[in-house]
């Protein structure tokens, strides 16, 4: 295993970890599975960073960033259940 696949995971990892704790956060667990809380953990940390530095604020640190990260994470699925994403889904289960 060379570094560029262990990026991959410890990407996977940690974007599950922030869209789980996002899902937590906006109550929608229990319409997401893991592929979603990875999806929008990753996107959504993206998201966040971009919404942080137009409003000038800048993370300094590791919790910072987890802040940053989740909040964007949250607003991805304020944005999605908006969209209807979210209540599509929770009635096909």
């Amino acid at each position: 295993m060379d570094f560029g696949s262990t990026n991959i995971i410890v990407t996977l990892i940690i974007g599950g970890i922030i869209g789980w704790l996002a899902s937590i956060l906006m109550r929608a667990n229990d319409q997401m599975g893991i592929l979603a809380n990875i999806i929008v953990g990753i996107i959504g940390s993206f998201l966040g960073l971009y919404v942080a530095n137009a409003l000038g604020v800048r993370t300094y640190g590791v919790a910072a960033s987890w802040i940053v990260a989740v909040l964007g994470a949250a607003l991805l699925i304020w944005i999605l259940r908006a969209l209807g994403v979210f209540s599509r889904f929770s009635s096909t289960r």
